[in-house]
């Protein structure tokens, strides 16, 4: 199989395009948030306030990079257990996020968030963060810079690998893998 390459904005084009099981490279721009930055991130929305970033055609990954080494724009960046934003993603996609990268299942709220805004959930790969963190070529804080860690950052991104898990139609790769392997 080999890798779809894909660059930001991931428009709803791009997104129809995406399916369950595909492997994709990402080129460009993703921002980043944790947990305590998606609180921030949906009481700024509640206010009726502008997010920090745009988040229509955009992509979040759920990551809290360790420090960067010198002459690194990063840390290790390997992901985060995706149900910790479960309660807090849809008002994301209701503003048009298109994608998430984290590594774990969404709940049933999620995905159906994501089949009627049309967006996309990938795995990042378990284990490579230093792999991943290799194709972030540049990494700043663009909100909550007292998070620390899981301060919101505007990574640009060459080569990131990653797996569609949960595409726009519902379709669920954790899901239909393991009913391959049942008896």
């Amino acid at each position: 199989m080999e890798n779809k390459r894909m660059s930001t904005p991931l428009t709803q084009e791009k997104v129809k395009d995406l399916k369950a099981g595909d492997t994709v490279l990402i080129t460009g721009t993703i921002y980043t948030g944790r947990d305590a930055a998606h609180k921030r991130l949906i009481d700024t929305l509640n206010k009726g306030e502008e997010l920090p970033f745009d988040a229509k055609d955009a992509i979040i990954y759920y990551v809290g990079p360790s420090p960067a080494k010198p002459g690194k724009p990063i840390g290790s960046a390997g992901p985060t257990t995706s149900y910790r934003m479960d309660d807090l993603t849809v008002p994301l996609l209701e503003k048009g996020l298109t994608g998430m990268i984290g590594k774990g299942v969404r709940n049933q709220t999620v995905i159906d968030g994501m089949k009627k805004n049309n967006a996309i959930y990938f795995a990042a790969i378990g284990g490579a963060a230093a792999l991943i963190a290799d194709s972030i070529k540049e990494a700043e804080i663009i909100a909550y810079e007292d998070l620390g860690p899981e301060a919101v950052r505007k990574l640009t991104v060459e080569d990131f690998p990653a797996v569609v898990v949960i595409d726009s139609e519902g379709n669920n790769l954790y899901e239909t893998e393991r009913k391959k392997y049942q008896k």
